[in-house]
């Protein structure tokens, strides 16, 4: 029996209150979580350092990496203040003033401390307020004076935050904060790094330049302005969240569905990670049970193929942390074992880039199929040749084999790579005692079963994938 998970989709789990405790992340792990997210919109370093520590130590304990993603908060556009902390309730035709007065607001006015933003407004831009419950449009302007019509009515006060989609927005992705709380993940050795509210490729390629290759860089798309560029986002990140909470308020919320499904395809295609996240299982914030929305929700994300999907709430602060994961991986397994999970992950055919390492991975699948492969093992250096080998989607597990721990915590948050530290093989016949040697620790080997792997010459030369190999374990 495998000591591996028996998935492909990984679970990433937001660690927060309710599941901070050594315990708890244990208990969080054995239910299937494969990654922890620190929200660095909640905590002090103090809280955040102490979570890294205790998740290091279980990874030691359980003897497999475990993947740390750093969440940025990001330029988060809030309205000032209300005299005496006032709630009003805004109805549809009503006009509201946001301007640069610091006076405090009441029903008619509040101030936007964002000068810059009051700046570049424009007649006919929309404004909307508390997650979008309000929603207004600028229909007059005088300097940083900016009158809006409120189109949907609703509560607003103090603090809540604003959105302004389509409006192409003159800040940078990340503020002083950002950068403060990023210094703090590098030094702490965290993973990757996920920047929010990023609206173009600039963001990810000036963290990219300070993160200096310490962490893998994720954008996290959530604004109409990302989706647009998404293909040159892409390119320039490790990774891509399709973050569905401020999508679902910036953009129209019939278009996410969509927006989703456009960014998987688009990620697999260019072999680059990419996960699902916000509401995937909002009920089990206050409820033991999913409803059957969510779980089609989780399922649906598991049929297109993401890498990961991801718990916000539900395990940072729910009543079920521990259920909220087993009821994921309990979806995403079943899923990934029902007869029309491979036929529609592979719907559409993610064509392969013209090189030599994907030829070669796209082949060990192919072979891997047809011989019915036990596993397909794979050696790699940086992770190139593992995120190839699990662009291609393949039925038989994958045994992604590297020398060093920062590359399985990166490459863990992949689709189906099982991680495990090896040494470089030094020579072509070292090469099939370090994969079954790798297949045993792992628990799956199978004298019937043939074992398909992959490497590069020369050895540990990162990105020369270039060999593709069939060997069974009882072979000398």
């Amino acid at each position: 029996m495998s000591n591996l998970r028996d998935r492909h989709a990984k679970i990433l789990a937001t660690i927060g209150p309710a599941s901070s405790s050594p315990e708890m992340l244990e208990k969080l792990f054995n239910a299937g979580a494969d990654a922890f997210r620190l929200n660095f919109s909640h905590g002090d370093y103090e809280i955040h350092k102490n979570n890294i520590k205790n998740i290091r130590a279980l990874e030691e304990k359980v003897g497999r990496p475990i993947t740390i993603l750093q969440d940025l908060q990001g330029p988060k556009i809030r309205l000032g203040e209300f005299a005496e902390g006032a709630k009003h309730e805004l109805a549809v035709g009503d006009f509201f003033v946001i301007d640069d007065e610091k006076a405090q607001g009441d029903k008619n006015r509040c101030q936007l401390p964002h000068p810059e933003i009051l700046d570049i407004l424009e007649k006919g831009d929309k404004v909307y307020i508390n997650d979008g419950i309000v929603r207004m449009q600028v229909v007059e302007k005088h300097g940083r004076k900016v009158t809006c019509e409120v189109f949907e009515g609703g509560t607003i006060s103090s603090r809540k935050g604003v959105n302004l989609p389509g409006v192409d927005l003159p800040i940078s992705a990340l503020t002083q904060k950002d950068w403060d709380d990023l210094a703090f993940g590098l030094e702490n050795d965290v993973d990757w790094v996920a920047v929010s509210f990023v609206q173009k490729e600039q963001d990810i390629l000036d963290v990219k330049e300070k993160v200096n290759g310490k962490a893998a860089v994720l954008a996290k798309i959530e604004m109409p302005n990302a989706v647009k560029r998404i293909e040159a986002i892409i390119e320039a990140s490790d990774a891509i969240m399709v973050a569905r909470g401020d999508l679902g308020v910036e953009c129209p919320i019939e278009d996410v569905p969509s927006i989703q499904k456009k960014i998987i395809r688009k990620c697999r295609k260019a072999g680059k990670p990419v996960i699902v996240a916000t509401q995937m299982l909002e009920s089990m914030i206050e409820n033991a049970s999913p409803t059957r929305a969510e779980v089609s929700d989780v399922a649906n994300a598991t049929f297109e193929g993401a890498d990961a999907l991801m718990l916000s709430a539900e395990s940072a602060a729910g009543k079920y942390p521990e259920k909220a994961v087993q009821t994921m991986h309990n979806v995403i397994s079943r899923v990934e074992k029902s007869s029309a999970w491979h036929d529609l992950i592979h719907a559409r055919e993610i064509p392969t880039m013209p090189n030599t390492g994907d030829a070669i991975t796209h082949a060990a699948a192919e072979t891997a199929y047809a011989l019915k492969a036990n596993v397909i093992v794979t050696f790699t250096e940086y992770g190139s040749t593992a995120l190839r080998m699990s662009r291609q989607r393949p039925r038989r597990p994958i045994l992604a084999v590297t020398p060093h721990m920062k590359t399985a915590r990166r490459i863990n948050l992949a689709w189906g790579l099982n991680c495990l530290i090896k040494p470089n093989p030094t020579s072509q016949e070292s090469l099939s005692d370090l994969a079954i040697s790798a297949v045993k620790d792992a628990q799956l080997e199978d004298s019937k079963e043939p074992i398909v792997l992959t490497a590069g010459l020369p050895f540990g030369v990162a990105g020369t994938t270039n060999m593709i190999r069939v060997i069974h374990t009882t072979e000398d």
